[in-house]
């Protein structure tokens, strides 16, 4: 499996997705690798729970289309990268890095939020999957054209 600049290859990012920060945190990560991957953001190519609600969709089915719709990108994508900013990582992007790390995909992190100075880093399940964290958005950048 190659690693990047092929435009073939597909990369799946999980990030929170609840407040419009974080939707434009995602959006311009999406943008910064576009040029070297197929970069699927759950919120762009998937679905929104409040958009699926309005549509008239139970709260259950709405969920059972997220989760499959998700885990079905997971299972496709070539590289996964995980947004870890927040006081905690968020849950569901957890549950994304597990299933994409047991499918021996290669994973990735980022964090350029410094909410979380604790000595240790983030849980070691999360960064024991990790190949490397990037701590920017320019060594996001420089990595995906390397």
């Amino acid at each position: 499996m190659g690693m990047k600049n092929m435009s073939s290859e597909s990369l799946y990012l999980a990030a929170p997705l609840f407040n419009p920060s974080e939707r434009d945190l995602n959006l311009e990560i999406r943008e910064i690798l576009r040029p070297h991957f197929e970069v699927y953001v759950p919120q762009v190519d998937g679905a929104l729970l409040p958009d699926l609600l309005k549509t008239g969709l139970s709260t259950n089915d709405a969920y059972k289309k997220i989760f499959e719709a998700d885990v079905d990108a997971i299972k496709r994508c070539d590289v996964f990268l995980i947004v870890l900013n927040g006081r905690t990582v968020d849950e569901g992007a957890a549950f994304e890095l597990g299933l994409a790390w047991n499918l021996g995909k290669p994973c990735y992190g980022f964090k350029n939020d410094f909410r979380q100075l604790v000595a240790g880093g983030d849980n070691p399940m999360i960064e024991c999957a990790l190949t490397k964290t990037f701590v920017s958005l320019d060594g996001l950048r420089e990595w995906s054209r390397s």
